[in-house]
């Protein structure tokens, strides 16, 4: 089978030849030191210097077609880029401000920008102050500068599956940089009217980008990716009632205008412990959800797991970048591999992928294991 074949197989819950597998997306690639450690480790594969970042924020990289074809990767992503963005320094540290006004500074503990403040953030902020934000142009051309072509050349030249990475936006996630986390739910319980004002402003933003996008790419490619975290590592970050409230009206919005404008899969990249909402993903339509993180809490019985949902979401990740990827040997590494493969791969419904990206704590022979074992045939 060719990679879109195990895709449309495994999207229909029907076995495939061997699991799918991906990676190389802005969530979903080796951080810049890491994939140095990588190169080192396999000086037979060509492989850039680890400097073409893929995410500026987390510092990961785009991966070399080669280390893709080595790994076994099914999937080829189009990314859209970063726009609107303005170097600064901030207290004598490198940072950046985003499109959305939000500044980010370096920190040397993992190696990455971080934010630093909230530009929504003020006690006394009011639905005036909401209105009058300076948004983000929602059809900049630049962001989606040479996508097509892009796009077009892998449908037509390629049997991998072609997607659109996902536009670093989203609801909860967006909305909490832009206000702070505690403000946010604070308002979600005291100032309703706010939050809504608030996350009606950047549900719109964020549906006409995607429209924007989609109509660039959306005859070429399979599969889109949306983010939204909701989850910590023991539960949600808000109540499976409040969520409901406020977070789920907006995402629903936001995947029917990505299928209104394409026929895709929607692929939502949602950490943390999100069993209790996984329902409610499956009603608004979610088609894939990523990253099914093992160590949080409900989601370590994959078996389980596929049992209830498997034959009405196919799931994606679930190889554990916290515990087990650095911590094991090559052959543990093989094992929960093969464990994750016959929980939630069987008659498809399944795509292989590290949950997160890869920092430089995981042993490369770990991550070479891991991905040599995945293309092993079922």
């Amino acid at each position: 089978m060719n990679p879109r074949e195990r895709f449309h197989a495994a999207m229909n819950h029907q076995p495939t030849d061997r699991v799918l597998i991906d990676y190389g997306k802005h969530i979903g690639s080796f951080h810049r030191n890491a994939y140095v450690k990588l190169r080192e480790y396999l000086p037979d594969v060509p492989m850039h210097d680890g400097s073409k970042i893929l995410d500026r924020m987390a510092q990961n990289v785009v991966l070399d077609q080669a280390l893709c074809q080595r790994l076994g990767i099914d999937f080829r992503w189009i990314v859209p880029h970063w726009v609107g963005v303005t170097d600064v320094t901030i207290d004598g540290v490198p940072g950046y401000v985003d499109m959305w006004h939000t500044p980010h500074k370096w920190t040397d503990v993992g190696n990455y920008f971080a934010i630093h403040a909230q530009p929504l953030g003020k006690e006394d902020l009011t639905i005036a102050d909401v209105n009058a934000f300076d948004w983000p142009p929602a059809n900049n051309p630049a962001m989606f500068a040479g996508l097509r072509e892009q796009a077009k050349q892998l449908s037509e030249n390629t049997q991998y599956v072609v997607g659109g990475d996902g536009i670093k936006v989203g609801i909860l996630q967006t909305s909490s940089q832009l206000r702070g986390y505690d403000k946010l739910f604070t308002d979600f319980a005291l100032n309703p009217d706010l939050a809504h004002a608030l996350l009606n402003k950047l549900s719109a933003t964020i549906n006409e980008m995607y429209y924007h996008y989609l109509k660039t790419i959306g005859e070429y490619i399979q599969v889109v990716v949306i983010t939204d975290d909701q989850g910590t590592q023991n539960s949600l970050m808000v109540s499976p009632k409040m969520f409901r409230a406020f977070i789920k009206p907006y995402l629903k919005s936001q995947i029917e205008t990505i299928k209104n404008t394409a026929n895709v899969k929607v692929l939502m990249h949602c950490d943390g412990a999100i069993a209790p909402i996984i329902p409610d993903l499956i009603e608004i339509g979610v088609d894939i959800l990523n990253p099914i993180q093992t160590v949080v809490k409900g989601l370590a019985d994959t078996r389980a797991l596929k049992e209830k949902f498997g034959k009405q979401i196919c799931f994606h990740g679930s190889i554990d970048v916290q515990q087990v990827l650095p911590n094991a040997t090559v052959e543990g590494v093989r094992k929960e591999v093969r464990k994750r493969i016959g929980d939630l791969g069987t008659d498809g419904g399944f795509i292989l992928a590290p949950c997160h990206n890869i920092n430089i704590d995981i042993p490369p022979a770990n991550v070479v294991a891991l991905f040599d074992t995945a293309q092993e045939k079922i």
